[in-house]
């Protein structure tokens, strides 16, 4: 083979030829900065929830969406439940969760076995989510009451948090569960009022904002929350000018995460988030009279559930 030198060795493979890590990566970076670095999920506690999601047949969000704190968190014994199944009817450009027109069929017997792992799992706060589900009459809404009133009766003293759909902003959908008194109701605003359109394309920046302001005031007694990813080409200005529109709205908890891309197929990663930036979020979110502001580049939605809602009740 003759000989061709080096000038082959300084050029840039082609973003197809790249290994996968790479090519979800913004352009013209080679690795995740040293901040974005989680181990492999691994431990008796990882073990034994994997275990008991099997045996109950449930599903949790932590897997479906490629939660990167899923080692940390169900190494610590804590897991946010996804009820009405693992399909989702909307087809959001960040989300890994499968997508299709229609839903599996509700499992009526879901709320109880949820209870059950709480139970098992002796949490003392219970995060429960779901896909949309658009194909169901009451767009889910009663599955969440439900799970609500059989964790309750099943651990009376485990405080709950529900992380819901926009419910198409239906307020009587959204009285279902609120009815129930969760003691914290998050609905996520994802991200920035420009890019809502391209990021959630069938959902509404306003909408979301609107249902967070009605659930407070349906029920005074539960805390509002919502969360937001950066990294999908927003500036520091728009997630400020959002953090500003979520305290209008009565939200009271906020939680921030850097964008992680899950495949070629969805969004592509703009840049990464500094972890200076996102104390710069916090501290501009505190000074607006939020209550508590989770902010980091590995947070979720989720992400030390439990802790927020003990700052929060003792605040």
């Amino acid at each position: 083979m003759p000989f061709r030198g080096w000038s082959h060795l300084a050029k840039v493979p082609k973003m197809e030829d790249r290994p996968l890590h790479q090519q979800l990566l913004p352009e013209g970076v080679d690795r995740r900065p040293s901040w974005l670095t989680v181990k492999l999920p691994a431990g008796r506690g990882y073990a034994q929830i994997k275990k008991l999601m099997r045996e109950k047949g449930l599903t949790t969000v932590c897997g479906e969406a490629m939660c990167p704190n899923l080692g940390e968190c169900w190494g610590y014994g804590t897991a946010t439940f996804m009820i009405l199944g693992d399909v989702c009817t909307r087809g959001c450009a960040f989300c890994a969760i499968k997508k299709a027109k229609c839903g599996v069929a509700v499992d009526m017997d879901e709320p109880r076995r949820v209870a059950e792992a709480v139970v098992t799992m002796g949490l003392q706060h219970a995060v429960v989510t779901s896909v949309d589900r658009d194909d169901l009459a009451d767009l889910g809404a009663d599955h969440f009451a439900a799970t609500i009133r059989a964790i309750r009766q099943a651990a009376p003293t485990t405080t709950i948090e529900v992380l819901t759909p926009d419910f198409q902003g239906r307020e009587e959908a959204l009285k279902l569960v609120m009815d129930e008194v969760p003691e914290i109701f998050n609905h996520n605003v994802e991200t920035v009022e420009r890019l809502h359109p391209k990021i959630k394309p069938r959902a509404g920046y306003w909408l979301s904002l609107e249902l967070l302001k009605a659930a407070k005031r349906m029920e005074p007694r539960s805390r509002t929350k919502s969360g937001l990813m950066v990294g999908l080409g927003e500036t520091m200005d728009e997630v400020k000018q959002l953090l500003r529109d979520l305290r209008e709205h009565d939200v009271e908890i906020v939680t921030i995460g850097q964008y992680l891309r899950p495949s070629l197929k969805h969004h592509p990663l703009v840049r990464f988030w500094t972890p200076d930036e996102f104390t710069e979020m916090r501290e501009y979110g505190l000074g607006l009279g939020f209550s508590h502001v989770e902010s980091g580049p590995l947070v979720r939605s989720s992400y030390h559930a439990a802790d927020q809602a003990v700052a929060v009740q003792a605040g």
